[in-house]
């Protein structure tokens, strides 16, 4: 019997349901239909010109044509501490910092660094879609524990505390979360952050939306809050989301000096650098002003009401405020079942798909974020497809 040609780990992965809405819509939208994607999750902003200005000028620059160290630029790394103190209010040291290909590869190289061969980790959902298969790779389960919108889509310590096992190594841990927009108030972080302190249980922390939170919601970093934690705790950021920069691939995680050296070891050999234009454009973010990330920041926030206003007045769908992040995340269980362009779907998978079909407009539905009923809708899109996009989705949902 011939062996197989995929390993099991690799064949398990499955593909992004973020990136296959988006690729599907895209194509459909390059056959000329007139399709409007509610599925990608990054800003529809130019990068600011000042980033953009120092990749240009870093192009010329033949220091940037050559191998640089492979955890980083070590002024890149200095910046990201400095970045990180000033917004987080967690003190860190530049060699804690490891400058990532974007940040998957950041989640990559925690759960590859931290996770053995049976290990638990606790993964609340709604979840980014990524997070298992990282997880999966390295051997290690994923404990899905839901959330709705009755608990506001956060996990309690409570919740923890009855799904720790002795197998339990770490948690993962995302506010402002990703696809429910859910903001753990800084009480809450630092309970849980106490509780994983107190039973040495890891934390994979993801700040990637820190600077976008709305109304009286803010962003609380958990080691700032629980210092105990330091020692087993990893931060998971960088530029795409505040600095309108997806496709400059630049992301990073910050852990304790000996989780950061493996973690760099493991990258000389996977990827090398990152590339040097894209660290100076970042080190140009990190390092420079916020006014253009609060000008993004307010024209999510109105998108964001505009959007939640619009699905209210569906028949049948109920929509959380959106306090932080950039996505809404409505039930659609009031629906399912319903006749719905000759089709009756009765999951948020299928009706992803007779939205697509029907009305020409692609959302990402709860299965891919292990909450079926529900679906992640991007208000990073310019207001007139939003307008549109809600519009069609009220009409088609009308009968």
């Amino acid at each position: 019997m011939s062996m197989p040609r995929v390993s099991s780990r690799v064949a398990a992965i499955s593909p992004s349901a973020t990136l296959a809405v988006d690729s599907k819509a895209k194509a459909l939208k390059a056959a000329g239909e007139p399709v409007i994607g509610f599925g990608a999750g990054e800003p529809d902003f130019a990068t600011p010109d000042y980033i953009v200005e120092a990749a240009v000028a870093a192009c010329t620059d033949p220091v940037n044509h050559r191998y640089s160290p492979a955890p980083g630029l070590p002024e890149l790394r200095e910046a990201i501490a400095a970045k990180t103190a000033r917004d987080s209010g967690y003190e860190v040291d530049s060699s804690q910092v490891i400058v990532t290909n974007g940040g998957k590869h950041a989640v990559y190289n925690t759960f590859l660094t931290v996770l053995d061969d049976g290990d638990e980790v606790l993964l609340p959902a709604p979840f980014w879609t990524t997070y298992p298969e990282p997880i999966g790779l390295a051997g290690a389960r994923s404990v899905v524990l839901p959330t709705d919108a009755e608990s506001g889509f956060r996990v309690t310590v409570d919740q923890l505390e009855a799904a720790r096992t002795d197998r339990t190594k770490a948690l993962v841990f995302v506010s402002p979360s990703n696809p429910s927009g859910a903001v753990y108030p800084a009480e809450e972080v630092e309970a849980i952050g106490r509780w994983a302190a107190e039973h040495e249980i890891w934390v994979i922390t993801d700040e990637i939306y820190e600077h976008l939170t709305y109304g009286e919601h803010t962003f609380s970093s958990m080691p700032a809050l629980v210092p105990d934690l330091a020692d087993r705790c990893v931060v998971l950021n960088g530029v795409a989301k505040t600095y309108a920069m997806t496709g400059w691939r630049v992301g990073w995680m910050i852990a304790p000096a000996d989780v950061a050296k493996a973690a760099g070891n493991l990258q000389s050999h996977q990827t090398s650098n990152v590339a040097n234009v894209a660290q100076r454009a970042a080190l140009a973010a990190v390092s420079g002003p916020l006014d253009a990330v609060h000008e993004m920041r307010a024209a999510f926030e109105r998108r964001g009401r505009r959007m939640v206003e619009l699905l209210s007045a569906i028949d049948g769908v109920t929509v959380l405020d959106p306090q932080g992040a950039f996505y809404a995340f409505p039930s659609f269980e009031g629906v399912l079942g319903r006749e719905i362009g000759g089709r009756r779907p009765e999951t948020t998978l299928e009706l992803a798909d007779v939205l697509l079909d029907e009305a020409k407009v692609a959302i990402v539905p709860g299965e891919a974020f292990g909450s079926p009923g529900y679906a992640r809708l991007s208000f990073a899109l310019g207001d007139d497809d939003l307008e549109e996009g809600i519009g069609r989705i009220a009409s088609i949902l009308a009968g």
